[in-house]
């Protein structure tokens, strides 16, 4: 479960991202989130992670409150959250599948289990016959697919991601989409924001709508 509660964010300077933000994301839905850009969409993806803090209100993760969360605790949240951001952050000297299993020796997993988990990530992405190329090698789709293993990689219980279709052409932003579709259909959470929603139409989205930092539409 995902719960905002009257949150609001205000950046140095004074910009207001979010004012009075209120909503709740169950386990297991796919949400599209839209709005113009400057909207707070970013911001409030942002928030879920503790990759930034509310100003005021609080943020509840599977029932913890991580508002106020110490940072000792924040890689323990992570966990269990697959990020997919508009900086992919793939690491460029590094292979396919050493990009996929650098999460997973974060996070201790026994080498053959890890081998397992990449092995198994790399077939749902499509990228099997790639592992020992660099990202350099592949094209724009194929990084965005490299990045969306790299967050699976984990299992999480949450997935978000921030324009995982921008910049894509519409082949490769259908087959991304589809990517998400199929996670949810698994049980994962899903919120996804995008300038298109008609990618996600077919799955039958709820759609949450911001603008200057409100909630206009659910």
């Amino acid at each position: 479960m995902i719960v905002f509660d009257n949150v609001t964010k205000r950046y140095p300077g004074g910009y207001t991202a979010l004012d009075g933000v209120s909503l709740r994301i169950a386990p297991g839905e796919l949400v599209v989130l839209s709005g113009h850009s400057g909207a707070g969409k970013s911001t409030l993806l942002k928030l879920i992670p503790a990759l930034e803090r509310p100003s005021s209100g609080s943020v509840h993760i599977n029932g913890q409150d991580v508002s106020n969360m110490p940072k000792r605790g924040i890689p323990y949240l992570r966990r269990n959250i697959g990020l997919v951001l508009q900086e992919n952050r793939l690491l460029f000297d590094r292979s396919v599948y050493d990009n996929i299993l650098l999460p997973l020796i974060i996070n201790g997993h026994p080498p053959g289990e890890a081998a397992k988990r990449v092995g198994a990530a790399l077939d749902l992405v499509g990228l099997s016959r790639r592992e020992k190329e660099f990202p350099a090698g592949l094209s724009g789709g194929e990084q965005q697919r490299l990045t969306i293993a790299r967050a699976f990689v984990n299992r999480p219980s949450i997935l978000i991601a921030d324009e995982p279709t921008a910049h894509l052409d519409p082949a490769y932003a259908s087959e991304i989409a589809e990517l998400f579709r199929s996670f949810n259909s698994a049980g994962v959470t899903v919120l996804v924001v995008t300038h298109d929603f008609s990618l996600f139409r077919q799955c039958s989205p709820r759609r949450i709508v911001l603008d200057h930092g409100h909630i206009v539409e659910q």
